[in-house]
Parts: structure tokens; C-alpha cells; sequence
């Protein structure tokens, strides 16, 4: 590498699960890698995997079934991507409108209920719907190939409800949730936070589910980026894991909450009240307004084993992709699913060279 710092675009959008690229750059772990960080926020999944594709990032948080199914040839581009390391678990949830939730509450649901147990009062509720020749309730997720959709489907199956007959899902960017829960344009939606708690704290919406009752630890956001940048730059490659693995041991300590908190708030990350922030990274959630909060422990789960880029997760999008037919059912297709997915890179950066003294 260079004397001087080597500047790296990263793209994020305002969800709780930027905290980790937030630290890399704002507390130096990037700078003490020897990189300079500019990071930029986007609106749409779409937008970020688009700009990486065409070279204006050099890496991004991106979806984690996103870097599978562009490497495996079901994407826009078709670019391959490898996500060299991870950027946390958990952290999404399914939030209802207000009427939605007055239904569901009349066919048994409760507030703060097992996630299979409200799927089965909206299952009762749609079912009651089809007598009278209602129209299906719409629900949103931020992007096809999601854990947001996959957790959302297996939310509604579990009410014995089939998502592709009796729902509509479509596809909205994170920070345009509320405002259609607002217009009435959508019945609910699955995201991660902070647009869960913003829509309560609006008075719009309940939220139903946690994603983590649904998937037990989930897999979330990976570090994402081209697979020809990641073998054409293998330096800067590992100096960007290794400033990633030390800002999320650093986000993971209690103690370093508020002063996390605070930085995602500011406007040109998250820009989400510094309060509502702090409750999702304490796990603290208030589901309804005028209810005190919940404790759910492992709802969002920072640290450095959450930025290990797991086999066996590229496994599991891929299976989710197979199941719900975006993808046919062929070896091939798992095996470049799970190439994308490289915890040989993120372990081959931890084994070399540290500045001022990190050991592997």
C-alpha cells in the first residue's frame, strides 16, 4: 500500500446495521489501517448495488442474499460480488398498521406475542378477509433477494398463509416504509431498524414480530464488493476487514452504546432520534406507542464473530431463493453461492501485518 492513506467509497443506507462502517471510519480504525473512508448514504438497496457494480464503490453494506444472487447470475448486472466479511445479525422486524393490528388483536394476537402466534391471528384475519372478497393485504420488503423477504414469508407461512396468493409483497427502500404505512398505501412491512421503532414512535404502526423469533440469530448485512476489486487489491481488501473487525468489537461493548448511538443519529448517517437508536442496540424495544418497552435479548448482535461471512449462510440464501422459486434447484448455483461468501478473506486479514500492534 501507498505512504499516504487509500481512499475507499463505501456505500450504506440509514439502517442500525452501518454502525459497524460508522466506527471504522469515525473512531480510526480505518485511518490506523492505513485507509480513508468516505462513506455515502443511499436511499435503495437497488442504488447500492448498482453503483457497485459499475465501479463508483469500492465495497458497501449490502444485503447478504443480494452478493449471492448477483454472483450467481440472477441479479441486474450480473456482477460477481464476494463479501469478505459480515456487519452484524439480527436487527429486522415486522411492523403493522394500526389497523391491521386492531384485527389481529380481535383474532387473539397479543402485544409483545410469539412471532408464531400473531402470524396465526393475521392468518385468521386474511382468511376472514377472503370470505367477504376482500382484497389481499399488501406488505413491503426493501429488496427481493432479503432476509427481509425470506423472514417475511416465513412469517406469513406460519400463519398458513401463502405469501404469493394470499398477499401482495412489493419492494420499497427502507426510508420510504413509514411514509407508505402513513398513506395507507401498505398494511405492513419487514425492515430493519430504526424505521420499525419510527413508525410506532409515529403512532402508525404495532410491530408484530421480531426477526430474531422468527430466524434465531439471523444473518444480516455483509461487507460487499466487486470480486475482480477484491483480486486486484488484496491489500486494501484486508486493511478494510481488519478496520470492520475492530470497529464492531469496539460497537459491541456496552459502554460504547451512547457514544454509538449518538454518532449514528447525526443527519449524514442514520439521522434517527438518538433514543430510539440506543433502545435497538440495548435490544430495548417499544413495540406499541404508549407502551413501556420490551427486553429482547439478541435482537441486534454486534461483535467479531458477527463479521465472519459464514458458509453457511450463502447456503441458507441460497436454499431461501430455491424454495421460493427465484432460483432452480441445481448444484452449480450452490456451489458459486457459496463462493461468494469469503471467511478465507477476512481470516487471511487477520493473520497478517498489523499497525500499532492488533495481533490477530
Amino acid at each position: 500500500m501507498s505512504a499516504g492513506p487509500v481512499e475507499m467509497r463505501i456505500g450504506f443506507l440509514p439502517l442500525l446495521d452501518s454502525a459497524v462502517l460508522v466506527v471504522a471510519h469515525e473512531k480510526g480504525f480505518a485511518h490506523e489501517q492505513g485507509l480513508s473512508l468516505r462513506l455515502h448514504r443511499e436511499t435503495s438497496w437497488a442504488n447500492i448495488r448498482d453503483r457497485v457494480a459499475v465501479g463508483h464503490f469500492e465495497a458497501a453494506h449490502m444485503l447478504g442474499p443480494m452478493v449471492v444472487a448477483e454472483s450467481i447470475g440472477i441479479g441486474q448486472l450480473n456482477v460477481p460480488l464476494v463479501a469478505p466479511a459480515a456487519l452484524g445479525h439480527g436487527g429486522n422486524a415486522i411492523t403493522v398498521s394500526l389497523d391491521m393490528w386492531r384485527e389481529m388483536r380481535h383474532e387473539g394476537a397479543q402485544l409483545g406475542g410469539g412471532a408464531a402466534a400473531q402470524a396465526a391471528a393475521l392468518g385468521r384475519v386474511i382468511r376472514k378477509r377472503e370470505q367477504v372478497r376482500a382484497a389481499p393485504p399488501t406488505f413491503a420488503m426493501v429488496f427481493p433477494y432479503s432476509c427481509h423477504n425470506y423472514q417475511l414469508r416465513d412469517w406469513l407461512t406460519a400463519g398458513g398463509v401463502d405469501p404469493d396468493v394470499q398477499a401482495r409483497l412489493i419492494v420499497l427502500p427502507p426510508p420510504l416504509l413509514v411514509d407508505a404505512l402513513r398513506t395507507g398505501q401498505i398494511d405492513g412491512f419487514c425492515v430493519g431498524e430504526p424505521w420499525n421503532s419510527l413508525a410506532v414512535e409515529a403512532g402508525l404502526g404495532v410491530i408484530a414480530a421480531l426477526a430474531s423469533d422468527i430466524w434465531p440469530d439471523p444473518p444480516e448485512k455483509v461487507l460487499g464488493m466487486r470480486a475482480e476489486y477484491a483480486r486486484l487489491h488484496p491489500e486494501q481488501v484486508a486493511a478494510l476487514v481488519r478496520s470492520v473487525v475492530h470497529a464492531a468489537e469496539w460497537a459491541a461493548q456496552p459502554e460504547n452504546r451512547v457514544e454509538l448511538a449518538q454518532l449514528l443519529a447525526e443527519p449524514r448517517y442514520v439521522g434517527a432520534p438518538e433514543g430510539v437508536l440506543r433502545a435497538a442496540l440495548d435490544g430495548s424495544l417499544r413495540l406499541a406507542r404508549g407502551h413501556g418497552p420490551v427486553e429482547r435479548e439478541g435482537f441486534f448482535r454486534l461483535g467479531a464473530d458477527t463479521t465472519i461471512p459464514e458458509l453457511a449462510h450463502a447456503r441458507r440464501f441460497h436454499d431461501c431463493m430455491r424454495r421460493w422459486q427465484q432460483i432452480p434447484g441445481t448444484n452449480d448455483l450452490e456451489l458459486q453461492a457459496l463462493a461468494s461468501f469469503r471467511p478465507d478473506l477476512r481470516q487471511a486479514a487477520l493473520a497478517s501485518t498489523r499497525k500499532r500492534g492488533y495481533e490477530a
